[in-house]
């Protein structure tokens, strides 16, 4: 009787404990992981904006317009460039807040830089980007600078 009793607990309890929403941290965690992916390792910049950037995306670099067609349009020679070469070194989410950093060459040419993308999410959208970028240089006082 007493396992009966223990079992229908158990069961009676089971749907709770599974149907427990994941956080927001966790469901952001997954989208800028499928993000980064195909943007910087698969470089299918069209494919990952579509899928995972808000039409009416706010961006903060001053060179590129707002608005997810805009940041294609001007995201897509740079991933194409011969020589061109993205390294993510990690990718940090708390809340709707999240930042890629990585190692990012445009060409063939020189050591490249480290950049820090900066996204802000609503929604399960990207809705907003800020970035910061500081090229690599190959003196440094330290023996284990940027990464």
């Amino acid at each position: 009787m007493r396992g009966r009793v223990l079992l229908a607990v158990a069961l009676a309890l089971a749907p709770a404990a599974q149907a427990r929403p994941a956080s927001t941290t966790e469901r952001n965690r997954a989208i800028m992981a499928d993000f980064a992916h195909k943007f910087y390792d698969l470089r299918d910049v069209r494919g990952a904006f579509m899928d995972h950037v808000a039409p009416d995306y706010i961006q903060h670099n001053p060179g590129i317009a707002d608005g997810r067609e805009a940041a294609i349009a001007a995201l897509e020679p740079m991933f194409t460039r011969p020589g061109s070469r993205f390294v993510i070194k990690r990718i940090l989410v708390d809340g709707d807040q999240a930042v890629i950093h990585l190692h990012g060459r445009t060409g063939p040419e020189g050591e490249g830089g480290t950049v820090a993308d900066f996204y802000r999410l609503k929604n399960g959208r990207i809705v907003e980007h800020w970035d910061v970028l500081q090229p690599i240089q190959t003196k440094t006082v330290n023996p284990h600078p940027y990464f």
